[in-house]
């Protein structure tokens, strides 16, 4: 919702998500325009995350993207398929089924460098911290995100036109009103 906010050209946006994929299904993505991208999918059987680090270790080892995908179990796997995730552009995927303990991923031999398939650099923003992404937005869209509207955002607040004014003077509530609908921002 805050990236709807503060650039309402959705082309243009880093972060986007779709609360009406498709039936039962939630998807949420990361684009920078420089290559790199992830796309989160959630459905009744848990979320799959497959992503697109340009510039890390794996992307330069250009391993077949059939790899990554080897052991997706069946409640994803038209994920593999999906061309909107463009598949064949992967440097990390895991997935969590509602029952499991834990995330999993193909079991794919990496070298043992830090992050060497970039997933902790992309997915870094998703620590649910109001502040990791203001000041990500704030270098990002170089302008100042005001800490009281990002909170209020992150805590689900219902948008006014003051919250909204108070991240961009440009826009207003009601021009929203196609976003919040398919973000499925609470109203």
């Amino acid at each position: 919702m805050l990236d709807a906010i503060i650039c309402p050209e959705w082309a243009y946006r880093y972060y986007s998500f779709n609360a009406n994929w498709a039936t039962e299904e939630m998807m949420g993505s990361m684009r920078n325009g420089q290559g790199d991208e992830f796309f989160v999918l959630f459905n009744s059987h848990g979320a799959f995350i497959k992503g697109f680090d340009h510039e890390s270790l794996v992307a330069s080892l250009v391993l077949p993207s059939e790899q990554f995908y080897r052991d997706l179990p069946r409640q994803f796997a038209a994920c593999y398929s999906e061309p909107a995730f463009s598949p064949e552009y992967v440097t990390f995927c895991m997935w969590r089924l509602s029952e499991a303990p834990a995330w999993s991923s193909a079991r794919i031999e990496l070298a043992a460098s830090g992050d060497s398939d970039g997933s902790a650099h992309l997915l870094s923003i998703l620590d649910c911290s109001p502040e990791t992404y203001r000041r990500w937005a704030t270098e990002y869209y170089q302008r100042e995100v005001p800490p009281k509207a990002t909170i209020a955002v992150y805590e689900h607040r219902v948008l006014t036109d003051e919250i909204v004014a108070d991240i961009n003077p440009t826009i207003d509530l009601a021009s929203l009103g196609e976003d919040i609908a398919q973000i499925g921002y609470p109203t």
